[in-house]
């Protein structure tokens, strides 16, 4: 039965209801009715190597048989050590001490809580403070949330939370200044430094970032220079760098991290959703050794989860990684994503209302805007961040949205299929989104006309 048909007892974010999902494998998901979607946003930035891989079930199923569930202060487990080790040796030198957790939100407190916790151990407690960017989004967990520069989704919560110094996420394309350019990319890193002297040096613990934006700023590229001058800083001051690649990590962007491509070493990295692409809850907060040691000389980490290290998911991590290096993944998305941002940018040819294509690999983003010049925003009345999904997934095409300007106006669109998507895909992913994009200009003509 379709899922309006019945009476629902699970509690979502919002009263939206969606078809029963039936099945899925690949890029392609059926409901109960037996409609067919082409997951273009890999759920959300999640499903990385595609559905029901046979390898990854399989050593799902062989785990299962042996033990599903073993605590961690109990019990070390054979799937957990073996993906912590694969997990080390694709993080750059020096970190390699792993610390599993269930997602994304999960591995940025172990991230910022770590960091407190080795200042602390080391005898620089007065550093307390994280700085991230605005926007940003780092999780849902009031630690994360605190440092999530996205104002519809903290606004509610602020009176919980210790508010955390922002800085301007790089946005070279909405200022008008040139992403080629050393230059911009000192610009936006050198507003790092200035808030830490404003902050206090002595104050300020970490600074967290991630190397390719997520859903907050749709696939943003750093200008060129921007990330080896943030290291430079970090290292001037005293404070850790920490990349928050929960999206970026897994091979996405055609590199294992997003980071991989300048070169730039974190101190602590955060990671999920591609890390297990969806087979099961299962992230990692991979830390400095030199960070780690003097927390527990010091009596040990004072945190952790029960499911952390699950077994079951650990062995799925680590079939999804085997999959993805023997498949060779991330070539592929670096030369499909090459050519879907190709076919994305050619919109701009079409459609005077989009206004940017940006990202990496297969982490992409296009953006609406109502002036192309000045880059004005569409009227936020028109809600097309939600409206063009919907078409889409009408359409049979599944994309994903926020709002770019902090999250009250602006539009843009993750594309971002699975890691063994093809060209034909991509021809399938542009149909999608041309009809939809025709039906969207024809529903909004007249608001669309008044911002000429």
């Amino acid at each position: 039965m379709p899922s309006s048909a019945k009476k629902s007892y699970l509690f979502y974010q919002t009263r939206r209801r969606r078809p029963m999902l039936d099945q899925a494998r690949g890029v392609y998901m059926w409901d109960v009715d037996g409609k067919r979607y082409l997951d273009g946003s890999s759920g959300a930035m999640v499903c990385n190597i595609g559905h029901s891989n046979p390898h990854v079930l399989e050593a799902m199923r062989r785990q299962m048989e042996k033990s599903t569930f073993g605590y961690r202060l109990h019990f070390e487990t054979e799937p957990a050590e073996r993906l912590a080790e694969k997990t080390a040796s694709l993080t750059p030198e020096g970190l390699d001490k792993v610390f599993f957790v269930s997602g994304g939100s999960e591995a940025v407190e172990s991230a910022i809580k770590l960091a407190r916790q080795h200042a602390v151990a080391v005898g620089e407690a007065q550093r307390w403070k994280v700085i991230s960017r605005q926007p940003s989004y780092h999780g849902c967990t009031l630690g994360a949330l605190a440092l999530t520069g996205y104002a519809p989704l903290t606004a509610p919560f602020d009176a919980m939370m210790r508010p955390m110094p922002k800085i301007p996420a790089p946005r070279a394309y909405l200022d008008g200044l040139d992403p080629e350019n050393e230059a911009t990319g000192h610009h936006y890193a050198d507003m790092l430094e200035e808030r830490i002297q404003q902050e206090g040096p002595e104050t300020v613990l970490a600074f967290i970032n991630e190397p390719v934006g997520g859903a907050s700023t749709g696939a943003l590229v750093p200008p060129a220079g921007y990330m080896r001058r943030i290291r430079e800083i970090c290292d001037r001051y005293g404070v850790l760098l920490i990349h928050d690649e929960v999206m970026t990590g897994g091979g996405r962007t055609g590199r294992f991290f997003g980071a991989d491509h300048w070169g730039v070493a974190p101190d602590i990295i955060a990671i999920s959703k591609g890390f297990a692409a969806g087979y099961a809850p299962l992230g990692a907060m991979v830390a400095h050794e030199k960070i780690v040691n003097p927390v527990l000389d010091a009596g040990g980490f004072l945190h952790g989860f029960t499911y952390a290290g699950n077994p079951l998911a650990c062995a799925a991590g680590l079939a999804v990684i085997e999959e993805i290096e023997t498949k060779g993944m991330m070539e592929n998305a670096a030369r499909v994503g090459d050519i879907l941002k190709s076919r994305l940018s050619a919109l701009m040819q079409r459609y005077p209302i989009v206004g940017d294509v940006r990202g990496k690999g297969l982490m992409l983003a296009f953006e609406l805007v109502a002036n192309r010049e000045t880059m004005q925003p569409l009227p936020r009345e028109l809600g097309a961040f939600d409206r063009l999904v919907e078409i889409a997934y009408d359409n049979g095409l599944i994309i994903y949205s926020r709002r770019t300007r902090g999250g009250y106006e602006g539009d843009h669109f993750m594309v971002c299929p699975p890691m063994i998507a093809t060209e034909d895909h991509v021809e399938e992913i542009m149909d999608g989104l041309t009809r939809s994009l025709d039906t969207f200009m024809a529903e909004a003509g007249p608001a669309l006309a008044a911002c000429a």
